[in-house]
């Protein structure tokens, strides 16, 4: 499994990352399907609500509702999810794996270390980034 991820959207969502550090960032990937995995076309940020945002995320649930519509809209579906570890690792948490509500890759961006890596969650199986 593998997810193509563009460089306009690969600078896109370390720029948010970086910009929201030392909070973990959140956000989501709309794109296609290919076989073998996904494509990604666009990058849509989304607030993090969580109540201690610098140690976990929780996108905003209107947001994320807005970005799934303007992707239907655009003849896109969700094929990714992203947040950021502002002090690392780019290895999902405990929680990142009981919060994974989507069959899609899970994208990490360990800011201090300057990683993306991507997992199916909540197995944790590793998809490469291309």
């Amino acid at each position: 499994m593998s997810l193509l991820l563009p460089p306009a959207l690969h600078r896109e969502l370390w720029r948010h990352a970086r910009q929201e550090a030392p909070r973990e960032c959140v956000g989501a990937l709309g794109g296609v399907r290919l076989h073998g995995g996904w494509e990604a076309r666009t990058l849509y940020p989304l607030p993090n609500i969580d109540p201690q945002p610098e140690r976990a995320y929780l996108a905003d649930p209107g947001h994320l509702l807005r970005a799934l519509r303007a992707m239907e809209a655009e003849g896109l579906e969700l094929v990714g999810l992203y947040h950021s570890h502002p002090r690392g690792p780019a290895r999902p948490s405990l929680s990142d794996q009981a919060l994974a509500a989507y069959p899609v890759p899970y994208l990490i961006a360990d800011v201090a270390g300057g990683t993306l890596r991507a997992y199916r969650l909540p197995g944790g199986e590793e998809v490469e980034i291309g």
